[in-house]
């Protein structure tokens, strides 16, 4: 399946099911293992569930694979592995304490030294 597709697809999923900040993310130049990551956010264990089902099942009517699901017992951080894009649907708090998007973009944001900092390190 077209990677611009299964994208849409994933992303309309999402917003089915009101998902909150989601986010696509390009690793085609950091990665091989998959084209994509979409991050998202659910309110509750039983949101990012229905959610990370609505992908699957919207993935599988047109006619794409599922590789595999992890996470769904718990529901704080459920991923869907579609092989070209990984899905990570997070709670909040579980979002923020992780920050993936941070992590897999090219252009990390830097933290910038007060002026005590810098100078404790000279």
């Amino acid at each position: 399946m077209d990677i611009r597709k299964l994208q849409k697809i994933v992303v309309d999923a999402l917003e089915d099911i009101k998902a909150k900040n989601i986010e696509v993310i390009n690793t085609t130049k950091l990665t091989s293992l998959f084209d994509r990551i979409v991050v998202a956010s659910g309110d509750s264990n039983r949101q990012t569930r229905a959610l990370a089902r609505n992908v699957q099942d919207k993935v599988k009517e047109a006619g794409g694979q599922i590789v595999s699901v992890e996470g769904e017992e718990t529901g704080e951080w459920v991923l869907v592995d579609l092989g070209d894009i990984v899905v990570h649907i997070m709670q909040p708090a579980i979002r923020d304490y992780y920050n993936l998007e941070e992590l897999w973009t090219t252009t990390p944001k830097r933290l910038r030294l007060t002026a005590d900092a810098a100078h404790s390190a000279e």
